[in-house]
Order: C-alpha cells, then structure tokens, then sequence
C-alpha cells in the first residue's frame, strides 16, 4: 500500500490550501461558536464557493459536472479541510444521493437532479432508518404501495439529518410486503414538499437540531420517481452507505484536537501526570492505527476496489477513538471540561465538552459498532452467523 502524494496531490494540496487562506475567516471556527446563526451563514456561503470551485463533486464524471479528480486528490481535499477545521465540503446529495443517481438513475433523473446537487443549489435527505429498523435497515416497514402512475405512502421514518432544510429526499420503502426482508424494498425520489409529508424536530446531547422525524400520511409519489429497478433498493442502499464508511476526515479532525490537549497539559503543567502521559501515549498509538485503517479504505478506491468490511473496521475503531478521546480531555480538563460553549473561562471555547456529547452517538450513526463487528466477522473473518 502506497499512498505517498505525487507532484499532482501536492499541487492540488497547496491549491486547496491557497483556497481556505482567502476565503476563511482567519479567527475561524473559534470567533463564531456563540453565533449559531452567523456560523450557520459562513458555512452555508463557504459550500457555495467550494460548489463554485468544483470541488464538492470533484470526483464525479465531467460529463455530469465532475472534474473526476482521482482518489488520492479527494482524500487530499478532505485532509485539508479538517485540517483547517472548515465547514463541511459536502453535503448529503453529495456523499450519498448524487452516487446513487449516477450508478442507478434513468438520464431523465439525472438531468434533472445531478447538476442542481453539482451546484449546491437543492438540499437532500435519506429516509432510511425507522423507529424499528435502523441498524437492521433491511427491516424497514414503510409500505409504498402502487396506484396507477403513483405509489401511495404512509409510515414514518426517523433520525433523518437535515430533514428540516431538505428540498427533496431518497426514501427507502417497502414495495413488496410478501418477499424477503431484503427483496421487497425500493428506492424513490420524494419532493419533500410533496402533500402528506411532516417533519419534527430531533435534538440531540448537545441541544442541536439536526435530526428529524418524517411522517408521511397518504403521500402520493410518481412512479417514475422510482430510482433502479422495483425492489432492488436493498443493494442500492448497501452501494451507498460505503461512502459514509470511509473516515479519513475524521481521523485528522481527531489528530487536530489531541494537538489541542497536548498543548494544553504543556501549558497548565500537567503533561508530567504519569497516568496521563500513560493515557495520551495510548491515545497517540491508537490514532496511527485509525489513520492507516483510513488509508487502507482509501487504497482500495484508488486501486477500483469496493471496501466493504475494511469500511466497518475503519469506521468501528474511529468512532470508538473519539469517544476514549472525548473521556480524556473530560479527565485532563477537569471541572472546566463542562463549561459549555458561551461560558467565559471554557476551555477551548467549549468545544471539547461539545465534542464528548456529541460523540457519544458516533458509535451510533452510520451503523453501530455491533453491526460493524458482525461485517467484519462474516465477510473479514469468514465466521458463520
């Protein structure tokens, strides 16, 4: 495995660099964190511009907008903007919509939507998991039953990010009842301002609203919305949440906050604590592991490979990283690891007891630790179930 950047990565990499000097704030993210609204504002024009560039697509084919720029240089991209602690270079459309419109979509689904996700000018949501399927996706009930050129649904879908600012989401449903769990489902494009379709507010530890409970009451969808073939949405799904696997962006996010602690103890006289050198020297061995889990991801699609328990090692080890790291800097901090954001004397503005509630739910999304554990040891280890 050999992923040392080329001459081409580099340029890409001083670009991308070039880019974030001009166009963020130089006191960003720290200056903004008691501003949600403003935050919200940066964040929202800095995609645009990123949009502008190119680069949030920038793996995807030219002909539907994409600069199809290699692996190596979007792992790159994503290294920097972590780096930089950016806003997000993505979005949902972006990272698990747009893929699947491109692999499954008729040219008509793709004329219509591909270029508006390449513009960052529509917001998508996935409506996957339910109040009773979501690790075990392929238990999903919600029923998209055929009605002449519609389908007809009703049901109920959970823990959807973004939900609330969607312009349009790709909803998993059942549309065969009577066959296996994993042969009845289809995937539709639903206008989420569609008649029928309600959104309520989640929020989670940290008092954030991003996720979102969607009721759907006699929501009436056209056929041709259908994505893929009837009942093949199982396999579409199981195609797109590898890209939800691949951590690379998290790991120097992660590599970013254990500079902050480490500076930290340096500072406040405590990096000498035995059991805390002990504990940060564990953690800093544990990050090259979760950087080369990354990588091994990011070698497989540089090479055309499909990673698929590779992805759920990765994802497993990173999150539960996050989660021994966020306890640390709880312990190194002290009591003023729970000072919150807005608080005058919060260590790092709040963001590290931000980060130890937040976090907590990593070894939730995306799939849990135990399913993770499960793909590693059927398809890794060749165990029975």
């Amino acid at each position: 495995m050999d992923l040392r950047p080329g001459p081409i990565e580099e340029a890409f990499r001083k670009e991308v660099r070039a880019f974030l000097d001009q166009e963020l704030p130089p006191d960003w993210p720290a200056a903004y964190q008691d501003d949600r609204k403003k935050k919200s504002a940066i964040e929202k024009s800095f995609r645009k511009r990123l949009a502008a560039k190119g680069w949030l697509t920038m793996g995807w084919p030219k002909a539907y907008g994409g600069q199809e720029r290699s692996v190596l240089e979007q792992m790159v991209y994503n290294e920097e903007l972590a780096k930089r602690k950016a806003p997000p270079g993505r979005s949902m459309g972006v990272m698990w919509v747009g893929p699947l419109i491109l692999r499954y979509g008729m040219e008509e689904q793709k004329q219509t939507h591909i270029s508006r996700i390449v513009a960052d000018t529509v917001n998508w949501c996935t409506l996957y998991s339910e109040p009773n399927a979501g690790s075990d996706l392929a238990g999903l009930q919600t029923p998209a039953v055929a009605d002449g050129d519609h389908f007809v649904v009703n049901g109920q879908k959970i823990w959807t990010s973004g939900g609330h600012e969607a312009d349009w989401g790709l909803l998993a449903a059942r549309t065969d009842p009577q066959a296996e769990k994993h042969k009845g489902i289809s995937m539709i494009l639903l206008d989420m301002k569609t008649p029928g379709v309600r959104v309520k507010p989640l929020y989670d530890l940290t008092g954030d609203h991003h996720f979102n409970e969607v009721f759907f009451d006699n929501v009436r969808i056209p056929r041709s919305n259908l994505l893929g073939t009837l009942h093949g949405g199982w396999y579409q799904m199981a195609y797109g949440l590898q890209f939800e696997r691949s951590w690379i962006a998290q790991v120097v996010m992660a590599e970013q906050v254990f500079e902050d602690l480490l500076k930290y103890a340096r500072q406040n006289g405590i990096e000498k604590e035995p059991i805390l050198r002990s504990k940060l020297a564990e953690i800093k061995v544990r990050l090259g592991v979760a950087r080369m889990l990354s990588l091994r991801v990011v070698w497989m699609q540089s090479k055309g490979g499909s990673p698929s328990y590779e992805s759920s090692m990765d994802k497993g080890f990173t999150s539960g990283l996050l989660q021994q790291m966020s306890q640390i800097a709880m312990e190194l901090l002290r009591e003023y690891g729970q000072l919150e954001r807005g608080e005058r004397r919060a260590p790092f503005k709040g963001e590290m007891q931000h980060n130890h509630r937040l976090w907590m739910g990593w070894t939730i999304a995306g799939g849990t630790s135990e399913i993770q554990k499960n793909i590693i040891a059927l398809r890794g280890l060749g165990l029975p179930r």
